[in-house]
Order: C-alpha cells, then structure tokens, then sequence
C-alpha cells in the first residue's frame, strides 16, 4: 500500500478505508467551514488584512522583518484549506479526537425558573480539553506541520489555549511554548501542570500586569527572534493580518454546526446568539454562520469588571469605552490611558477577557451594527456561574459566564417562544477553587476544617 502523504509528516494518519470517500468531499469541504471572507456585501477581509469597504481595521502593522513571514503563513493557508489532504485530516480529528459535533443543550430548568425566552447552550465545554480554543489550535498546528515547523508558541491568559495548543502540538509532534502571564499563572495553576503534562515550556511573563498582553507582547519577542523554525498560533482573532482571519475560520465551524442543530431541532433559526468578546474568537466561531441571516441578532458581552463608572483599571469594555488604535501588528478599539495614549490598566474576573484590545472584525462589527455589545459586571457572572451550574449542572468558564449572565437579563424580557442560544465556550473547572475562595460564602460554600482548601501532598 503507497504511504498516506501524511505519513511523511510524522502526524497521525488514517487507513484508506476510514478517510471520506470521493462522494463525501463535498460535504468534508463544507463541514470544514473555512470559506468566510465574503458576508454583508463586502471582504472580511480583504487581501491585505483590513475589514469592511473604508478598511478601517485590520492590516498588519509589523516590522519590515516581519513582514515576508506574514505574508508566508498567509500564502500556506490560503493554499491548505484547499488542499483535500488538509481537509480530510481536519475533518476526521475534529470528529475523532476534538469529538464534534458538540451538542446543543436546552436549559430547560434554568429557562422555566427566569420565565421568559428558552436558553440554549452550544455545548463547546464538551470539547477534547475544555473549551473552544482546540478547535483553532488544531487547525494551526496542522498547518504548522504542512509548513515544516519544528515549533509552535502561543499566549495563554486563562490556560485554555495554552492547553489545547499544548495537546495538538503534542499529537502532531511539534515542540511547545507557552508565555502567560506571572498573575495568571498563579490564578490559574491547574492549567500550568496540564500544559507541563503535555510537554510544553511554559514561560511567565513578569512584566506590566502580568496578564494577557504581557503574554502577547513576550511570545511575539520570542516568535520574531526565529521565526523560520516555529509557527505563532495566535489564542484568538487579534494580531496581524493572517491570523484574525484564520483563528475565524478555525473557529467558525461552531456556528454551522449550531445553525444545522438548532434548525433540526427547533424548525428555525435562534432569535438571539450570544457569546462572551475578549479577542473576540469564540464569539465569532457562532456568529460566522448567521451573519446575513438578518433575523437573527448578535449580542457580544465584555466584562464591566467591578463596574464601568469606576473608570480604568476596573473593567475590560473595549468596545464599549475604547477608541481605534493600533495595538499588536493590528487596528482596533483599545482601551486607552487617557493621560499616555498607551494601553489602560484593566481589569476583569475571567482570565481569559482581560485584554485591552479586541479582534478587527469586532471592531468592525460596532460601527457597522451588525453586533449589539452588551457588558456584565464580575457580581452578574459570578451569579450566572452558579445559577446555571445549579439549574442544570453544568459549571461553566467565568468567561463564558459573562454571556449566560446577559442571557439571564434579557430572557425575562422577552417572550416564551423566544429563543437564545448562547455560545458556552469552556468548562469552569479551572474556575471553581477561585470563585469558591472568593465568592463561596456568598453562595453557601463552607470553607471550615478539611473544607477550608486542598490537603497538602506530604500530609498522611
């Protein structure tokens, strides 16, 4: 038997009989869900990276250096999400190994105690690892490979991309590194030993805040001092042009899944879609699938933090506060200090949210209107984590709590044959020991004798 062309790539392959026949290469092209450049009239986004017609966000603000790398990941994309190949073995590890479809849950208790519109859950925190992020870590390491890099290296704020990148790098043999913030590495330990598990260098970034963007502005440190050997798998839908458009189309297969789902089982199209915005990619991964499906609205919730009137350093509204400015190789609504033009201190709950930027096609979403931004204060996500967790039994990520908490708001309001499907983008596993120690005497948690925390290892 003639080698699979994957043989010679060291990844895991497939015998004949289990890759898509002939007659089903239509529908693995269409189930792949990387054809969305084109929607409301107009490129996102264009050739050179800027959305919309007046380009106003976008592009690749990188150094001269730069630029050829930029412009080499790009060129490989646009050819391997083309490639049969490419597009088999996405299809198939999805499906086997990532474990899509995942489903769609009504809430039915938590939906009859608000009263009001039916709540729905895309169940991505059933995913291989937690959450959302493998599904574009999967896809870029799989490009990775194609490519001829040895490496992959990422940011992570909350753990979860470092994790699912740290997995995929791990399946398809790539060495690992993952800069994360020193405040989020010790916030979010669990998911440090899980990417060590995996055999990824992880690397603290003890500048700044020491979150999220000081993750960003270190692993773009190291990526450009070798940028031949590795490849920038970007944790959302930020940075310079490839990657915002890649990160969205890795992630889009969510919303079609969910648009073939919900229409199954409801016989039309959800009234709203919901979904936390930090970059931005999870809730684009829902929303791609129904852009021109103008019935349906799109609410995108940040985080208010503390609250909005507190001013900088209490919040992570970039959309809602922010102003277009150019921040990690792109154009976008940023938070900004009033006094330095820099990027503002911020603050929020939820790791993964706390990023003073935003993702290009965002930006573009708020002055085109096609997405409602919406906000949730830290004591609306914090009640959101629990109600749902015990309405239905599902705990979910504090980021994802920032949507389910707008959904609790605005259910009440509407009527009963409304529907809502909100985007559940991970699992609150890595949430539970911070919000107990924090908020858990609010909600009943006892935190006396052997409760009061982990037993240590030496201990009998």
């Amino acid at each position: 038997m003639a080698p699979s062309p994957l043989d010679t790539l060291n990844m895991p392959t497939y015998e004949i009989q289990d890759l898509p026949t002939s007659k089903d290469n239509e529908n693995v092209d269409q189930d792949t869900c990387l054809e969305n450049s084109e929607a409301l009239g107009t490129s996102l986004p264009h050739p050179d990276g800027f959305f919309g017609e007046a380009k106003t966000y976008g592009g690749a603000f990188v150094p001269p250096a730069l630029i050829p790398i930029m412009q080499e990941v790009d060129k490989a994309y646009q050819v391997y999400k083309k490639d049969p190949v490419f597009l088999k073995h996405l299809y198939l590890l999805r499906r086997d190994f990532v474990g899509r479809p995942s489903p769609v849950f009504h809430c039915r208790q938590l939906s009859k105690k608000l009263g009001g519109a039916q709540i729905y859950l895309k169940r991505e925190d059933l995913n291989h690892t937690g959450s959302h992020k493998i599904n574009h870590c999967l896809g870029e390491c799989l490009l990775a490979k194609r490519m001829g890099k040895k490496k992959v290296i990422a940011e992570t704020s909350a753990g979860q991309h470092g994790v699912a990148l740290a997995t995929c790098a791990a399946l398809c043999n790539l060495e690992c590194e993952i800069h994360m913030g020193g405040r989020d590495v010790r916030k979010e330990w669990p998911n440090v030993r899980r990417m060590q598990v995996l055999g990824a260098t992880v690397v603290p970034a003890l500048a700044g805040q020491q979150s999220l963007k000081e993750a960003v502005d270190a692993a773009f440190e190291a990526y450009i001092a070798n940028p031949e050997e590795m490849l920038f798998c970007i944790g959302s839908t930020v940075g310079p042009h490839p990657f915002p458009m890649m990160v969205r189309d890795f992630q889009a297969v969510v919303g079609f899944e969910a648009k073939k789902q919900f229409a199954e089982r409801t016989g039309k199209l959800p009234d709203y879609l919901m979904a936390c915005v930090g970059g931005g990619c999870n809730s684009l991964g829902l929303f791609t699938a129904f852009l021109e499906d103008e019935d349906v609205k799109m609410v995108g919730v940040e985080p208010a933090g503390r609250g909005l009137t507190l001013g900088q350093g209490h919040h992570s509204a970039t959309l809602t506060l922010g102003k277009p400015s150019v921040i990690h190789g792109m154009k976008c609504y940023t938070l900004l200090d009033e006094e330095t033009g820099e990027p503002a201190p911020i603050y929020c709950c939820a790791s993964g949210l706390h990023y003073p930027a935003v993702g290009p096609q965002h930006s573009f979403f708020k002055d085109s209107g096609r997405v409602e931004y919406q906000t949730a204060t830290d004591k609306e996500v914090v009640n959101a984590f629990f109600e749902l967790s015990r309405s239905d039994g599902i705990i979910p990520a504090l980021e994802s709590s920032h949507a389910v908490a707008y959904a609790i708001k605005l259910a009440p309001t509407l009527s009963e044959d409304k529907t809502i499907l909100v985007n559940l983008s991970g699992r609150g596993d890595k949430d539970t020991d911070y919000v107990c120690d924090v908020y858990g005497s609010e909600y009943g948690i006892s935190m006396e004798g052997l409760l009061a925390g982990p037993p240590q290892q030496n201990e009998a």
